[in-house]
């Protein structure tokens, strides 16, 4: 997912969708209709269309698909693309959600692959977008891991993927080879290059801790080694626990990562932003975060004083691990989808113009695309690093490390985010730790 997600919400939205969610009870099949023929015959009418999303508003998608809408709107007047934007993902998802129980979604819509939109889905809500790429001749043309970071767990597609992006962790060889420390190999070795780098009076890993998103990557990285990709749907759905091995495991490397501290000083109170520049100043020796940042870690943006000395390894394996080296996190970003109750010819066509316009016009910002049609342009102020890293992503397995923030029920989610960064303070065990997670679960399942 993205950079921002859990500043707390307004209590007046909240006690919004309360009034809205008591509405949408009373009339809980309006909407409830199969999904359209993705190829509706008719007369194309340009009109405004809308799209409600939670994208950066000079962020790469917003730049591409702007300049594409104006592009089709020359050779069909009275077309406009309306964009809806609330950066902050957790402001987002409750509008979403709001609008959603309402039945007043616009024509497009972000929305990662949760159990809310596998619901939205089941009830016809949403547009068969693999059905949908099929038809248009695109299918063939993107990422397996972009398309199936968008699937829901039983493989159906309602999400138009418009990004790629590999996660590595980031790191300063200078500061490494001051504390006599190497590059990993395995999870369990990162306590001790913590214990190593501290000693050195050396911040080990720079973590975004007010997002909570970060923090619970690291609480996916041993199931995903241990387990495989599918024990988060397992938990999700209740076929699985927290305290099964491959949680046990991952409870007691983060609380060992926390006894080793590892993360900065007070980093539950430092926010995206000051994460990253504790790595880019040189303060701090590690930093995980994806290739969307490579303008900031990979061009001659970064601080002279560190840019030579930044590199990065890709996911440390497990003994016994079920997923290969080369497997790790590969996201798609949110999804876009498709209004089934807005679907006409309209937005067909324009759909078909846009998907295939995009990744050309998207890859040309420096960014991956989605597709294996184009090649990423490099800037021409890029170092070396930055072409490394477009070409490790690449080169990725098949098995995705899918965010345990799409997964999970909100109040789960939410309870294990929270639970995660006391576990890491030492404020609880990892028993208690899995013990209160469990509860929550149970308690929750089906929500």
């Amino acid at each position: 997912m993205t950079p921002s997600r859990t500043r707390r919400r307004p209590a007046a939205l909240a006690a919004l969708t309360a009034v809205v969610l008591a509405l949408a009870a009373c009339s809980s099949t309006a909407g409830a209709k199969g999904s359209p023929d993705v190829a509706p015959s008719g007369q194309i009418v340009p009109r405004q269309i809308s799209w409600l999303l939670s994208r950066p508003a000079d962020g790469g998608v917003i730049t591409a698909m702007e300049k594409i809408a104006d592009e089709y709107a020359k050779d069909h007047p009275g077309f406009s693309l309306n964009l809806i934007t609330t950066p902050d993902r957790p402001s987002y998802v409750q509008k979403y959600e709001t609008l959603a129980a309402a039945n007043k979604l616009p024509e497009l819509f972000d929305t990662d692959a949760t159990p809310f939109a596998q619901k939205l889905a089941s009830q016809g809500r949403m547009v068969d977008v693999g059905a949908l790429l099929d038809d248009l001749g695109l299918t063939s043309t993107y990422r397996q891991a972009a398309l199936n970071y968008q699937r829901f767990p039983d493989g159906s597609l309602s999400m138009v993927p418009f990004e790629y992006s590999s996660e590595y962790f980031w790191y300063n060889t200078a500061l490494f080879a001051q504390a006599g420390v190497s590059v990993p190999k395995t999870l369990d070795d990162m306590p001790a290059m913590c214990t190593a780098l501290r000693a050195k009076g050396i911040t080990p890993i720079a973590l975004d801790g007010q997002d909570q998103w970060p923090l619970e990557r690291y609480w996916s990285y041993h199931p995903f080694r241990q387990a495989g990709p599918d024990y988060v749907h397992k938990v999700a759905t209740g076929e699985a626990h927290f305290s099964d091995p491959a949680g046990k495991a991952a409870a007691t490397w983060l609380h060992d990562l926390g006894q080793a501290g590892c993360f900065q000083d007070g980093f539950s109170s430092t926010g995206y932003a000051d994460a990253q520049a504790l790595f880019t100043s040189g303060k701090a020796a590690v930093y995980n975060i994806g290739t969307w940042e490579l303008a900031n870690l990979a061009t001659d943006a970064l601080d002279s004083n560190v840019r030579g000395s930044v590199d990065f390894f890709t996911l440390p394996t497990t003994d016994g691990a079920v997923t290969a080296p080369d497997e790790f996190v590969t996201t798609s970003g949110i999804g876009m989808a498709v209004n089934a109750q807005t679907y006409d010819p309209l937005m067909r066509d324009f759909l078909a113009f846009a998907l295939t316009r995009y990744p050309e016009v998207y890859a040309a910002s420096g960014a991956l695309s989605p597709t294996t049609t184009v090649a990423t342009t490099i800037p021409g102020n890029a170092t070396p690093l930055y072409q490394k890293a477009v070409d490790q992503a690449e080169n990725v397995g098949a098995k995705i490390a899918v965010p345990w923030d799409t997964q999970l029920d909100p109040t789960t989610n939410t309870r294990l985010q929270q639970e995660l960064t006391l576990l890491v303070q030492g404020d609880i065990t990892p028993d208690a730790f899995l013990t209160t997670m469990d509860a929550a679960l149970a308690e929750n399942l089906g929500d």
